[in-house]
């Protein structure tokens, strides 16, 4: 079989080269992958620009996959069934979607819907699945869409694109938060009702507590991004924090959830219980044929072409989805 492999002696090399299907890790479920999709994280492991991959190299990367399934010995999965694969540390400590088959857990997959074909489901993938489950952490929180402006950060990226469209589909208004002057038009596109300057909102982390903006807020940017919302965040909004593309440190104080009651929300798409992707993944098969992310761009790849566009998506130089065609 295909597949992308990283290796290491001393440097990271990256070869599209044969493998044996007997090097797969262990799992009771083998995979037809006809498609997968390309993610800042996949960029980091690709480039090795970051340290994403946990597993012993030679390893195989990409964080999500769909295809249909080879073999079975588990009752829950049968041969043919379209299934989607992403989190459980699929590409970082696990073998992942970046070649023509994959070995899995039967707990970790999830059966595509019936609507959804596996390119759309690698279109959608983590980001999309990753925006639909801040969406609804929004929503378990009360906030609807007359709750007031929610601001999305990163919107021009992959889960940025998807928050942003789903959230103007179910009729919030959206301040798509970027820094690509370019990507305007495109946002606006996706429904963004405003676009904000990133530069502007991150310079705006102090004082820790001012006038309050947002109603609520999809954050894949975090550091001085994340504590700008904070501080700007009306009383008892929820922001959901799903990313780290600004760094991971986080100056805040308590300010804003002793006295507005603000919710910080941790969106943990990587190990979300099997119940919960259900409900997003049907949710977002619903987005798809209601046509509510056809604004959302989409650039198929085939498997040879990660590399480079591996350094790409690190350098901010890629909108919307990546597919990965792992058949050509």
């Amino acid at each position: 079989m295909r597949a992308l492999l990283l290796t290491r002696d001393p440097d990271l090399s990256v070869t599209l080269t044969e493998v044996d299907e007997a090097d797969l890790p262990d799992g009771e479920v083998l995979i037809d992958v006809s498609h997968s999709s390309l993610n800042y994280k996949d960029g980091l492991a690709v480039t090795g620009r970051g340290k994403i991959v946990r597993g012993d190299f030679p390893f195989v990367p990409g964080i999500d996959l769909a295809g249909t399934v080879a073999a079975s010995v588990s009752d829950r999965w049968a041969e043919g069934d379209a299934v989607i694969l992403t989190g459980w540390g699929t590409g970082e400590d696990r073998w992942g979607g970046f070649a023509e088959r994959a070995r899995a857990s039967a707990d970790h997959l999830v059966a595509s819907p019936g609507s959804l074909s596996a390119e759309d489901a690698m279109w959608i993938g983590t980001a999309g699945f990753t925006a639909m489950l801040s969406v609804l952490a929004l929503e378990a929180h009360g906030v609807g869409p007359d709750a007031g402006p929610i601001a999305v950060t990163g919107a021009s990226g992959g889960v940025g694109s998807m928050a942003t469209a789903l959230l103007a589909a179910a009729g919030y208004e959206v301040h798509a938060v970027t820094g690509t002057a370019s990507a305007h038009g495109y946002l606006r596109a996706l429904g963004a009702a405003e676009i904000v300057d990133r530069h502007a909102l991150a310079d705006a982390a102090e004082p820790p507590l001012q006038r309050g903006v947002w109603a609520g807020a999809v954050d894949s940017v975090g550091g001085t991004t994340l504590a700008a919302l904070l501080a700007q965040s009306r009383r008892h909004a929820c922001v959901a924090a799903c990313g780290l593309a600004g760094g991971p440190a986080l100056a805040t104080t308590v300010f804003p959830f002793i006295l507005r009651g603000v919710t910080l929300a941790g969106i943990d798409s990587n190990t979300a219980p099997v119940p919960l992707r259900e409900q997003a993944w049907a949710r977002l098969a619903d987005a798809v044929a209601a046509g509510a992310l056809s604004a959302v761009e989409k650039t198929v790849i085939p498997l040879a072409d990660v590399p480079a566009w591996s350094a790409r998506i690190v350098d901010g130089d890629t909108v919307g989805r990546v597919v990965v065609d792992t058949r050509t």
